[in-house]
């Protein structure tokens, strides 16, 4: 093979190693086979609840609580009907993995007699909401929309994972100024 050749020949490899990809994607979307789902949360993405204000509770430690970090406080809220101190620490377990962000969270337990673990808020339903479903588990957001709602077999370790993933996506007001400085 003479010199020339050769050199067309790596130049023909080089450009198929990068017209490679856009060939493939092109083939990804004409015949839509491969493409990711792209969600990764495990519950379920902003269910069709009302704001947490809105919700028929009573609580002393729930108006004190909301006007503590209302504005920075995501809220972890889990509906206590059976086995209520064992989902309680399961809980409060999930809220101390988070390590240096677990006070960006808030726990609000609803319902069971229970003595509330540290951190926590405890709270009694005045009436049961249509919405409700039995010993469900939300995430709420500072405003107090509902961004996951989960069942109540959920693996804790899935609900600290998207927690996470919130948490990181959603930085503190305090650290977005300090940046912009």
């Amino acid at each position: 093979m003479r010199f020339r050749n050769r050199q067309r020949l790596k130049l023909m490899l080089l450009m198929a190693i990068f017209f490679m990809p856009l060939l493939g994607a092109w083939g990804m979307i004409h015949w839509q086979t491969g493409i990711p789902e792209g969600r990764t949360a495990h519950g379920e993405l902003a269910p069709p609840i009302p704001r947490l204000k809105e919700w028929p509770l009573v609580s002393d430690q729930l108006t004190s609580a909301r006007g503590e970090r209302s504005e920075e406080a995501w809220w972890l809220v889990f509906d206590c009907e059976e086995n209520c101190n064992a989902r309680a620490d399961q809980w409060w377990r999930v809220h101390r993995a988070l390590g240096r962000h677990a006070d960006r969270l808030m726990r609000l337990r609803i319902g069971g007699g229970a003595k509330t673990l540290p951190g926590g808020t405890a709270a009694q339903w005045i009436s049961i909401p249509a919405w409700r479903k039995l010993s469900s588990v939300w995430v709420l957001d500072p405003h107090g929309r509902a961004v996951l709602a989960y069942p109540r077999d959920i693996e804790p370790q899935a609900v600290l994972e998207d927690i996470r993933q919130l948490l990181k996506v959603n930085p503190t007001i305090s650290k977005v100024e300090s940046h912009g400085a």
